[in-house]
């Protein structure tokens, strides 16, 4: 398996480029700010993810990588909330991202809670 085949990778990739599509109706002048840090913190998710996934042979890589994809899933969710409050997205569009970015977390954290399901040697 690779892990492109990881449903936390899928999920978390198309959260990921949803973000980066609403986010082009962002004001110019959030650009450096919170655009950035908000297509920054979706985009690590996968990364993440995929490097947990690929660093498996070592027991404390792959949780350290998972734990750090999941820290990056809830600075997403703070940047959706700092979008909300300054009326970048409505909050349908709020709710529909967050409980995306919810469903991820579960997904992560039943990677952290279940290690030698993914390869890794416990």
């Amino acid at each position: 398996m690779k892990f492109q085949d990881l449903l936390a990778y899928q999920k978390s990739f198309s959260l990921a480029m949803k973000i980066f599509e609403i986010t082009k109706s962002f004001p110019k002048e959030e650009m450096y700010s919170l655009t950035d840090q908000i297509r920054r913190s979706s985009k690590s998710v996968p990364a993440n993810i995929a490097e947990a996934y690929r660093k498996r042979v070592y027991p404390k890589h792959f949780h350290s990588k998972s734990t750090d994809s999941d820290a990056e899933n809830s600075e997403t969710q703070v940047w959706l909330e700092f979008a909300l409050k300054c009326n970048y997205i409505n909050e349908n569009t709020h709710n529909e991202l967050l409980n995306e970015s919810n469903e991820v977390g579960k997904l992560i954290n039943y990677m952290i809670l279940n290690p030698q399901k993914f390869g890794v040697s416990v």
